[in-house]
């Protein structure tokens, strides 16, 4: 009697595919992701990549969401699209070059790959938030490319530090970027010009926009991505102005613990709690009951 073999069931073929696509991406990218949160948390990462340390947390929401859409994730019919052979091809590319900034986009790279290839593009568009939260939370050289675009802004944070300091009758000298106290001289450069707490700012604004669901709004999209410019712009001064004068007045202690210690890390803490008030005000001055939580709004799309 001929025995036939048994077949291995959908559920566990499927079930043993995904938990070594699983293992494969944690193989590659943990001790990249390692790496980052390093750098990030111990600021031993190049300065252009500390720009991106909003990815301590935006990574985790990103996770977040994606994990929240898997019941839909299964429903949806295995399909391949051919660009996402292509994204999973460049990605691998990017990844074996060994180039730092390669390797980092390799990963946003591949995880869309994946989405194409495994779900074609309703894959991809149900996973689109989770994959632009890592996408803009991955380092690359961007902050370079765009620093020289802030000097205006460095000039304007200059002007009114120096304006403030005058109506305390301090003895201050503005020279395009540079402060002039009691022969002390501070520069507001590039990285201390507000351009990473905008970075900062703007990603958080987006993931509260997401939650609160008011990101299908237009209205409050915009007023609130200009509010949280506003607010960045105006913490910055302020940081500016009290910099300035520690450094001034030979406060030293208070200036390292404003500038490179702790109580830098509390100030940008309590502007992005200057957010969370701002994004509650605006969902109580424009209200909008066809509107519901961002993770809400997904689960009720369409999965085709």
């Amino acid at each position: 009697m001929i025995q036939v073999p048994r077949k291995i069931p959908v559920p566990l073929e499927r079930y043993a595919f995904n938990s070594a696509i699983l293992g494969l991406l944690l193989l590659m990218y943990a001790p990249l992701i390692v790496h980052w949160y390093d750098g990030w948390l111990n600021k031993n990462i190049s300065i252009e990549h500390e720009y991106f340390s909003h990815g301590l947390i935006g990574l985790p929401f990103a996770a977040y969401i994606a994990w929240g859409h898997h019941h839909q994730w299964a429903k949806l019919p295995d399909q391949t699209h051919l660009s996402g052979g292509v994204l999973l091809g460049l990605g691998g590319a990017f990844y074996l070059s060994g180039l730092s900034d390669l390797v980092n986009l390799s990963f946003p790279l591949v995880l869309a790959g994946l989405c194409l290839w495994l779900k074609g593009v309703p894959g991809l568009k149900l996973q689109r938030m989770p994959l632009i939260f890592v996408l803009l939370a991955t380092p690359t050289q961007l902050p370079y490319l765009i620093e020289p675009l802030a000097f205006p802004l460095q000039k304007f944070i200059a002007s009114v530090a120096g304006f403030i300091l005058w109506q305390f009758n301090l003895d201050v000298t503005v020279e395009q970027i540079y402060l002039f106290v009691n022969g002390q001289i501070v520069e507001v450069a590039p990285h201390c010009s507000g351009l990473k707490m905008l970075f900062t700012s703007l990603y958080v604004a987006l993931m509260l926009l997401y939650w609160t669901g008011a990101l299908s709004s237009r209205t409050k999209t915009i007023l609130f991505l200009t509010g949280s410019v506003g607010i960045s712009v105006v913490a910055n001064i302020i940081r500016n102005t009290l910099l300035t004068l520690f450094h001034g007045t030979g406060r030293e202690g208070l200036f390292d613990w404003l500038h490179e210690g702790w109580g830098g890390d509390l100030y940008s803490a309590a502007m992005l709690g200057a957010l969370v008030l701002l994004v509650n005000w605006m969902q109580d001055y424009f209200p909008d009951e066809s509107e519901v939580p961002g993770d809400l709004v997904n689960d009720q799309e369409s999965p085709v």
